[in-house]
């Protein structure tokens, strides 16, 4: 049975000795709730501009059943903050308490929460992209693919606002998580991952039933591609070539689901840039340089490391 990302992998820490990163700036904003839940919370940090800024929304990984907005990667959010680029990073709820589609939704209605309070927070809420890595990036996918949510005749207004994206920027996605698919392109073990019950609230009678198809189909971001949907660049590390007998859930961050989304986001003519670890890309330095350019223009010109 095929299952979700578990955790967004942390990389290894740095050898004793080695040059250690910059610390993560305090954010602007703290545990602001979004919605009613507890875990409805996120945090801002304001680049410094006079005019409004574009935002890029961090979705944190961990199988949709852990995880924390604590988990920003620093390099990529001082990079966009030194570019001009707001960030907010997200919690949500977690499985097996809520299952499929309240993670995507969740996620959602954090960034029509940022649209409903882009004057307040100085945001254009015109572009605005998201991240994340493993279920985060799979969230973001989900989130940019699908047709707008808003409900403009809601009671609630933050739900009337646009969950539209300009772009993303993402780290070992799945860009589908039906079972039968990721077994065809990855591998059983891929698909056997232990975190996708919960995901989708099924039963192990259930797995192999229409209504689990549905389910699976419907929290597939690739099924919901359209010409008029925007790009991404997405970025794996985990080895190409598995090992014999993997472990259940090996597999789940491969690049081929990186690359069966560029093929049929290229054949729909639409940017994708899908790079590995391996080709020496250096993830937050490519996602600032990529986010800049689709938030703030070609023609922005970029600050730091080239």
């Amino acid at each position: 049975m095929a299952l979700v990302s578990l955790a967004f992998l942390l990389a290894p820490l740095s050898a004793q000795g080695a040059k250690k990163g910059p610390p993560k700036p305090s954010p602007d904003l703290a545990d602001v709730s979004y919605g009613p839940h507890v875990r409805h919370v996120l945090d801002l940090w304001n680049a410094k501009s006079d005019a409004p800024t574009p935002l890029v929304v961090f979705i944190h990984g961990g199988g949709f059943r852990a995880g924390s907005k604590e988990g920003v990667p620093v390099g990529l959010l001082t990079r966009l903050l030194a570019n001009g680029i707001s960030v907010m990073a997200i919690n949500y709820r977690f499985s097996p308490e809520v299952s499929f589609p309240a993670h995507y939704l969740d996620s959602a209605r954090a960034i029509q929460f940022a649209r409903r309070n882009a004057k307040a927070w100085n945001l254009d809420p015109k572009h605005i992209g998201a991240t994340g890595g493993s279920a985060g990036a799979g969230t973001s996918l989900w989130i940019g693919f699908h047709d707008d949510l808003a409900d403009p005749k809601n009671a609630d207004p933050v739900l009337r606002e646009s969950t539209r994206l300009t772009c993303m920027a993402v780290n070992g996605a799945q860009s589908s998580y039906d079972p039968r698919v990721i077994r065809a392109w990855v591998g059983e073990a891929a698909a056997r991952h232990p975190a996708l019950p919960d995901f989708f609230g099924l039963k192990p009678e259930e797995f192999d039933t229409p209504k689990a198809y549905a389910r699976y189909e419907g929290a597939s971001a690739i099924n919901y591609l359209t010409r008029d949907d925007p790009p991404v660049y997405a970025f794996y590390s985990e080895a190409r070539i598995l090992p014999a007998n993997p472990k259940d859930g090996q597999g789940i961050h491969h690049i081929n689901f990186g690359l069966r989304l560029k093929e049929k986001m290229d054949a729909l003519g639409l940017e994708c840039i899908v790079r590995h670890r391996d080709e020496g890309a250096e993830p937050d330095q490519e996602m600032a340089e990529f986010f800049v350019r689709q938030l703030k223009g070609k023609s922005a010109k970029f600050v730091g490391k080239k």
